[in-house]
């Protein structure tokens, strides 16, 4: 069984500098913007306080980046912080967290399938289509099930498919 490492530790000063203990040197949102890209494991302790503080410095390296070429719609923000408070606030954040690494997932599978010279592998066009009906099916059963826990209903017994299923969906209705 093999350690893992520790995470790199980065320590914020009063000054609100930034500073690498790995490499001894001050580093900027960049530099942490990098470090994510690169997924590396890292930490930001709060000198000061000794609190971590990483969600904080990530949400800070969202919005420069926000400020640059936007990803996020006024709207979409606007819903986000509309959800905090609420009885769906642990819902929407374990959403998007699942959407992004289902997305992320997909990308994957993608490449990997252009890339794969070996296997018919279908034209873009076909793939996107498959991959989008997969996406649909999926949060049309995961919609389901929220709702049914909801109402106060047995969760349905079927589970949404998996991300990783490589059947094409058909469009023919359940044999009896």
């Amino acid at each position: 069984m093999s350690e893992q490492t520790p995470p790199r530790v980065i320590k914020k000063y009063p000054n609100r500098r930034l500073y690498d203990t790995n490499q001894s040197r001050y580093i900027t949102l960049s530099d942490v913007r990098r470090l994510v890209v690169e997924k590396q494991d890292f930490v930001v302790i709060d000198q000061k306080s000794h609190d971590d503080i990483t969600r904080s410095i990530l949400l800070q390296v969202i919005a420069e980046q926000e400020n640059g070429e936007p990803m996020m719609s006024q709207d979409f923000l606007s819903q986000v912080i509309r959800s905090y408070g609420s009885a769906m606030q642990g819902f929407v954040g374990s959403y998007l967290e699942n959407s992004l690494k289902l997305f992320a997932n997909q990308q994957q599978q993608m490449r990997e399938r252009m890339n794969d010279s070996n296997v018919g592998v279908p034209d873009p066009f076909t793939a996107l289509a498959s991959l989008t009906q997969k996406n649909m099916e999926f949060w049309r059963s995961m919609q389901d099930q929220f709702f049914n826990a909801m109402n106060g209903a047995p969760a349905p017994k079927n589970t949404p498919p998996s991300a990783t299923h490589d059947d094409t969906p058909s469009n023919d209705p359940p044999h009896e």
